[in-house]
């Protein structure tokens, strides 16, 4: 059967697809950042240890 009355509103979907995508990006964005502060945190405990001994 065909869908009578209003067209289908194509304008909150695609608006809901970019925010998807945009929280899709800055989570993996910010999983990436703490990846990288934690190998900082790492290193820096190497070169700590390494001085002390």
């Amino acid at each position: 059967m065909v869908k009578t009355g209003r067209e289908k509103n194509t304008k909150n979907k695609a608006k809901h697809s970019k925010l998807m995508a945009q929280k899709k990006n800055k989570k993996k964005t910010e999983a990436q950042l703490r990846k990288e502060k934690l190998k900082n945190i790492i290193k820096k405990m190497k070169e700590n240890s390494g001085d002390k001994e």
